[in-house]
């Protein structure tokens, strides 16, 4: 009897010593690596908890994070040297969040042809000049910079909005434009005002966020917008100060408003100055996309791909489902709550109707520098408005 007991106890052990690969086997790591902080409450917080949502939801996920790859807060850092980190610690996928990354991403993901890099925002994967092993993955913001500009036109008293931007690129300029087209469409069909007697002036400050001595400082710039003219100020940047200026301003007795941008939360906690300011925050929800990215590189089903992905328009804030969403803010009335339902319901049937193109890209639209983009009724092609060149007519700030 004991000796059958000693025997089973082997085979026992024996089938833990060989299950131990397999349950090895089953751990998925990937990284995410981050030009911010990890809780910026903007543009970076959004892809750390896309990561946690990849970590909660597909099994064995565990995540390797690299935050603050930048000039300033780690100059001597190369991407080279992170994902070396990364792989060595068993990496099979890699999520490189920062239009900036482009070039890096390519030339790190040619030195490790096994692990698979996605790189956010990018479009090498579109253009051919990606690596095998990189895809592109970006949410279509140009509508929750839509329902923002509506929501800001929405509101202003003095006709005047402000855009608080980052640096100058294709991306910044077709989302600052896509504002600009939802403040135009809501000021004249909902107001009943000219679109052409509304005031939009954009400010760059030079990067994503602020670097000091490097670009201009968003807090001064944010001021100088609301004291010249401006009592509702749209952020682009990756980071709070324009809705933090707001709400200080507006907890002095001033009659201003803020939307900040890219994270779900980044209009702050309820009866905060920031939250008593904020008309709402249209944010990404990195979640959905990156799980089935996620899932597609466990299953050894992924091929390289360019996705731009837009929301769920049966509910753009179904956290399961939805990749872009707008949440509206405290300091939204309810009157113009009602109304920016409606122009959001717009923007849904059309998107039902030309899965294609982006509603309010339509012509007469003129480019800043006086080159047509498109004529009377001609709808802009996506890929037009992705690469685009030049702010819109009508819009105040620099185009390159």
């Amino acid at each position: 009897m004991l000796r059958k007991m000693f025997l089973m106890g082997c085979l026992l052990a024996l089938a833990l010593v060989l299950a131990l690969p397999t349950l090895a086997q089953e751990e998925f790591v990937f990284g995410m690596i981050l030009v911010g902080p990890r809780d910026d409450q903007g543009w970076s917080q959004a892809h750390y908890e896309g990561g946690l949502y990849i970590e909660e939801t597909v099994p064995g996920a565990r995540m390797l994070v690299f935050e603050r790859l930048n000039p300033a807060d780690s100059p001597e850092t190369t991407m080279l040297q992170v994902v070396t980190e990364m792989v060595d610690q068993g990496a099979q996928l890699i999520f490189t969040t920062s239009d900036d990354f482009k070039a890096d991403t390519h030339e790190v993901a040619a030195a490790f042809p096994d692990v698979q890099f996605i790189h956010a925002s990018g479009d090498g994967a579109l253009t051919g000049e990606a690596p095998p092993n990189v895809g592109n993955t970006m949410g279509q913001m140009e509508w929750g910079k839509m329902i923002a500009g509506c929501a800001a036109a929405l509101t202003t008293q003095t006709g005047s909005i402000g855009y608080l931007g980052p640096l100058i690129n294709e991306e910044t300029r077709r989302l600052t434009a896509s504002a600009y087209l939802g403040a135009r469409y809501c000021y004249e069909n909902y107001r009943g005002m000219s679109a052409d007697d509304l005031t939009f002036t954009v400010t760059w400050i030079g990067f994503w966020f602020n670097i000091p001595g490097v670009t201009l400082d968003p807090t001064e710039e944010a001021n100088t917008l609301f004291d010249n003219g401006a009592d509702v100020l749209i952020s682009g940047i990756d980071t709070r100060q324009a809705i933090e200026v707001a709400g200080q301003r507006r907890a002095q007795g001033e009659e201003v408003w803020g939307i900040p941008y890219d994270y779900i939360e980044s209009c702050g906690e309820e009866g905060s100055v920031t939250a008593n300011a904020c008309l709402g925050v249209p944010y990404f929800h990195w979640g959905p996309e990156y799980k089935a990215i996620a899932e597609a590189v466990v299953a050894g089903t992924y091929q390289q791909t360019w996705t731009w992905f837009g929301p769920n328009w049966e509910d753009i804030n179904d956290l399961e489902t939805s990749g872009i969403g707008f949440v509206k803010g405290a300091a939204l009335s309810e009157e113009n709550s009602a109304t920016l339902d409606e122009f959001i319901a717009m923007l849904a049937e059309f998107a039902a109707e030309n899965p294609e193109n982006f509603a309010l890209w339509v012509g007469p639209l003129t480019l800043a520098n006086g080159d047509v983009l498109a004529v009377d009724g001609e709808l802009v092609d996506r890929l037009d408005v992705w690469y685009l060149s030049q702010l819109l007519e009508g819009m105040i700030g620099a185009s390159e």
